[in-house]
């Protein structure tokens, strides 16, 4: 189905594993498609309710693979056609995307991170603006999500430095949403997955598309944005769900619809 990345649903939670290790997870054109048709097929598909993007091997993704890059390339041209779809993709997607960073996310795997919702990271993963030291600037949405998150003065510092940021520095930056030992890898990153899925899937995408809008909205128009987003959550099966738990005092059983 897919040349460059893995692709399996278990439990409600699509993995999508980037798959050039011996590449260290680097960017192609291929994995681009890969990638991008792999999220869509997973937001589409109602038996998934969570995505959890990792990479195969040692490193998360290095970013574009550089053996592939000639001296009169159009960059622009590269990141229109083969990037920037991707990236929208991602940003489209209702359902929470997790990114297991599980090594090294460079350049553009750093961006690919940044886009998603959640950063799980081992303890052996570190990012890396490395656009700077090629005399490139950071792309693929990496300048729109990095300030978001850590604020403008230290998204400079980090785009413009391009130094090594160890899992325990990014947690601190507010990049990491948590810091996973090596030994708990596996279980800890499934088990953040499978709990998202059991949530209310309709409800979270909501919450996603509410968030990103209001840094382009007024108060007034987020106040309007929330009374929308409240009537439709408000008409689902889980919220009755919901309901009907506490007032029986019991957990609630989300079907995400």
């Amino acid at each position: 189905m897919f040349e460059t990345v893995k692709y399996e649903v278990n439990n409600q939670v699509a993995w999508i594993t980037l798959n050039r290790p011996e590449k260290l997870n680097a960017f192609t054109e291929q994995l681009n498609k890969d990638l991008e048709r792999a999220v869509k097929q997973a937001n589409r598909n109602s038996a998934v309710r969570c995505l959890v993007i990792t990479g195969e091997g040692r490193a998360f993704c290095s970013g574009e693979d550089l053996a592939g890059v000639k001296e009169d390339m159009d960059h622009g041209e590269v990141l229109r056609r083969r990037y920037n779809p991707m990236v929208m993709e991602l940003h489209k997607c209702d359902k929470p995307i997790v990114a297991a960073v599980n090594g090294v996310a460079a350049g553009a795997g750093m961006s690919l991170a940044l886009a998603c919702d959640f950063r799980l990271l081992s303890e052996k993963a570190s990012f890396i603006e490395a656009f700077i030291h090629v005399g490139l600037v950071p792309d693929a949405g990496n300048l729109y999500y990095l300030p978001k998150l850590i604020g403008h003065a230290k998204a400079l510092e980090l785009a413009v430095l391009g130094e090594k940021i160890s899992a325990q520095m990014a947690a601190d930056l507010g990049l990491a949403t948590k810091v996973i030992p090596l030994d708990r890898w596996e279980i800890e990153v499934t088990a953040f997955a499978e709990k998202l899925a059991a949530m209310p899937t309709t409800a979270i995408g909501l919450i996603k598309k509410n968030l990103k809008a209001s840094w382009d909205h007024s108060l007034e128009e987020g106040l309007e944005k929330d009374a929308q987003a409240q009537r439709v959550a408000g008409m689902t099966s889980d919220h009755r769900e919901g309901v009907q738990a506490f007032l029986e005092k019991r957990n609630p059983v989300f079907a995400g619809k």
